[in-house]
């Protein structure tokens, strides 16, 4: 931890000084910039012929920039915003058939988030299934999640990381003030960006120079800091940039943030919800040659936590184990380091060629120390005078958890024109290799999360076609492969997965549209391989396993594992209208109906409980199996009505999801969601003061084991102020009225069928939450 905690410390201070002297530097260049001008323009005369070409590149993106700062004047329709998520050709959200949701940097400021699922609140179909002493996140779409359902890439680089324990299986550590911009792509539909996203798609865009520098600005830094309660929750951060020339940028960033342990609705304090975080970013951008664009990027983040829950009262009997027995707590150190180059070429005069190729790389190395057993056991195994057992080891044992994931994404996007009609024609290629490491000296983590390779890849062609104004017609079709070796186990397969989607706009502004797509998911690792006796931790072996181990049940492993295979049927309207009610008012929505049959849905199945005198009925063994078909369906919204000088809109889903073959209904859906944002703009609006309301249904429809969640309100205030044009000040409370939530079902014990008690205790949010914070942009030509 000290290592992780001295290099975090020498990127954040390297970022700070790269920030730090873009501004000393360019405040001296702005002095001489003049002669220098001059100079260049006597000398160079061939590079002035051709700069007033490269200049434009900048200048093509300094109206979405515009645009995007002027949220905190005028009104933006976030669903204006310009993605190429669903189809990979530029087009806005709303435009889009598909059910896509953007988030803005100025959205995301607004909220202060402390943690990523802060800035969902208003994307339907969106959940999270979050421990509050872990700061990893964890995404669900309609109510899919786990490895790898979701398909998240930051700055295109694939999030992988997966640790099996009393947690999701499947998360990934970004910091939120790192984030410039998030795409959401819901449903297969996605399937042209990778394999796996059966349940969608989300694409974070880390920060940039176009972030922080304004139209005209050379350079420019913006520093950043907040303080909120429940408890200390402190942020700083800056990030900075310089257009060395017209055809090379320079951009860093470093956050640092803090907390303590918070308390949730009913004044509880939650163990072990304090961290600290420390993450940096650094960018460098090549124009070499007219229309094309290289980019290098590194993200580096240092997580430091502890994970896990103290007893809460005495545990000498079964029944008091029952309410107050917590868990094993492990000193955490989570390092997520992400590297990525691209290459972009695109010219509007150039019909054949609109490129896009990324290489990326991403490691996650999450080392964890044990410094609490949940009882004073454990002599005879971990020493006289040491805690533990053969589950998750004694106290000072080491364990780690490595992933490592290399990827390349290709694609390219050809346009012409057939009579009436414009076609373009993209296609693409990518691959990715996932490389789990797990070691631990004395506990049980090398079975639950086994080691082993997966590569995965496959190409796609899609056709989108436009015919006059009113009918879009977007074809395409996608292969996947993958192959995984752990030990002596071996799998692999294959499939072609098609997408159509039709649509009409019969008069302006009302779009509706049918798709059909399906979307691949690969078993994961730890679903195929996962083998052995899970230890007893102390206590008496209740079965033999067919690998010769003993333990309290049987993991056997499935190399006859299929993959799953998502196939989405959606109904949609894109609503979009200016000029309603007064000059340059303006209401947008995105209205969809879907349903998701998941063939070959994977899921940890027990086999039938044999008697184990004296102790009661168990199950011998625990196996991922393709049980019968996932069917998940529902209704979404988004709507934004924005007058100028107030706004008001309506966001949520209503979702049901069950196992075809029992009825019975999935843990991980989140049934009801519906937020209702409103607002005014005061002072020449240049005051932003923002109230929503977010109301969840509880999912009472779970499999036998689970807690259900609990329904909650949560109603959240924001002020957003621009005191000067350089000067922001942003205050907000959350969860105003003091709620007490569980926002997700909490599964049982597999020995005795109590719930988890680490996961319950750590799983309510915090109670009501106060922060303030002010930004200060300084910047020059």
């Amino acid at each position: 931890m000290a290592d992780g905690a001295r290099y975090s410390r020498a990127l954040i201070l390297g970022a700070s000084v790269v920030s730090i002297a873009a501004l000393v530097t360019e405040s001296s260049l702005a002095q001489t910039a003049s002669p220098q001008a001059e100079s260049a323009s006597s000398e160079r005369p061939k590079q002035a012929k051709r700069k007033p070409a490269k200049p434009l590149v900048a200048q093509q993106a300094a109206p979405e920039v515009m645009n995007a700062r002027a949220q905190v004047v005028v009104g933006v329709q976030a669903l204006d915003t310009i993605t190429a998520a669903a189809t990979k050709t530029k087009e806005r959200a709303i435009d889009s058939l598909a059910p896509v949701s953007s988030i803005s940097l100025d959205q995301i400021q607004g909220l202060q988030p402390n943690r990523l699922s802060g800035i969902f609140y208003a994307v339907p179909g969106v959940s999270f299934q979050e421990r509050g002493d872990d700061p990893a996140t964890v995404i669900n779409i309609r109510g899919l999640q786990d490895f790898g359902r979701v398909a998240v890439v930051v700055d295109g680089a694939r999030q992988n990381y997966q640790r099996t324990g009393h947690n999701a299986n499947g998360s990934f550590f970004l910091d939120p003030e790192l984030i410039g911009g998030v795409d959401v792509v819901r449903g297969p539909t996605a399937n042209i960006y990778g394999s796996g996203a059966i349940g969608g798609l989300v694409s974070f865009r880390t920060k940039d120079i176009n972030d922080v520098l304004r139209p005209g600005e050379r350079w420019g830094v913006d520093l950043s800091g907040s303080y909120g309660s429940n408890n200390n929750r402190g942020l700083g951060s800056v990030f900075g940039g310089v257009r060395a020339t017209p055809d090379v940028d320079i951009f860093g960033g470093a956050v640092y943030r803090t907390q303590g342990n918070y308390k949730d609705g009913n004044g509880s304090e939650i163990g072990n919800t304090g961290n600290q975080v420390e993450s940096g970013l650094m960018k460098l951008t090549v124009r070499p040659a007219l229309g094309h664009e290289v980019k290098f990027g590194a993200v580096f983040q240092d997580y430091q936590y502890d994970i896990g829950q103290f007893n809460r009262g005495p545990v000498a009997t079964a029944a008091q184990r029952a309410l107050y027995q917590g868990s094993s707590v492990y000193a955490s150190d989570a390092k997520n380091y992400t590297g990525t180059i691209t290459w972009n070429y695109s010219l509007p005069s150039d019909n054949l060629f609109d490129w896009h190729m990324s290489v990326y790389g991403n490691r996650v190395d999450n080392d964890q120390t044990k410094t609490y057993h949940y009882s004073t056991s454990g002599g005879a195994y971990c020493g006289t005078g040491n805690f533990g057992n053969n589950i998750s080891g004694c106290v000072g044992d080491k364990r780690g958890y490595v992933l490592n994931t290399y990827g390349i994404d290709v694609n390219n996007t050809t346009r012409f024109n057939v009579g009436d009609w414009r076609n373009a024609v993209t296609w693409g290629v990518d691959a990715f290799q996932d490389d789990v490491i797990t070691t631990d000296s004395r506990g049980n983590s090398n079975i639950t999360t086994p080691s082993g390779i997966r590569t995965v890849s496959g190409g796609f062609i899609q056709l989108k076609q436009n015919y006059s104004t009113w009918f879009e017609a977007v074809s395409a079709i996608r292969y996947d492969r993958y192959d995984l070796d752990s030990g002596r186990t071996n799998a692999g397969g294959d499939r072609f997965s098609p997408k159509i989607t039709l649509g009409v706009t019969p008069v302006p502004g009302f779009q509706p549209y049918v798709s059909y797509a399906e979307g691949y998911r690969a078993p994961s690792i730890t679903e195929t391989v996962i083998s052995g006796a899970h230890a007893t931790g102390g206590g008496p072996a209740f079965f033999n396993c067919p690998d010769g181990t003993v333990g309290l049940f049987c993991f056997l492993p499935n190399p006859n594992l299929r993959p799953e295979v998502g196939k989405n049927k959606e109904v949609g309207f894109n609503l979009k209208y200016d000029n309603i009610f007064s000059a340059n008012d303006s209401f947008r929505g995105k209205i969809n109906l879907f349903r998701n049959d998941v063939s070959d849905y994977i899921d940890l199945v027990a086999s039938a409980p044999t008697p184990v005198p004296p102790f009661g009925s168990f199950s011998q063994y625990y196996q991922y199996q393709n049980i019968a078909n996932a069917r998940i369906e529902g209704f979404e919204a988004e709507t934004m009505y924005d007058a100028g000088s107030w706004f008001i809109g309506v966001a949520g889903h209503y979702i049901k999801g069950k196992n075809v073959a029992t009825n019975i209904g999935l843990a991980t859906i989140t049934p009801r969601k519906v937020v209702t944002t409103g607002g005014v703009r005061l002072l020449d609006r240049t005051l932003i003061l923002t109230a929503q309301w977010a109301s969840f249904g509880a999912n009472n429809d779970v499999p036998a084991g689970y807690l259900p969640a609990t329904g909650y309100e949560l109603v959240n205030l924001y002020l957003t102020y621009n005191a000067t044009k350089d000067i922001v000040f942003t205050a907000s409370i959350d969860n105003l009225l003091n709620q007490y939530y569980r926002p997700y079902a909490i599964p049982g014990s597999s020995t005795d069928g109590t719930s988890q008690n680490d996961v319950l205790w750590s799983s309510p949010g915090p109670g009501r939450v106060y922060k303030a914070g002010m930004k200060i942009h300084f910047g020059g030509a």
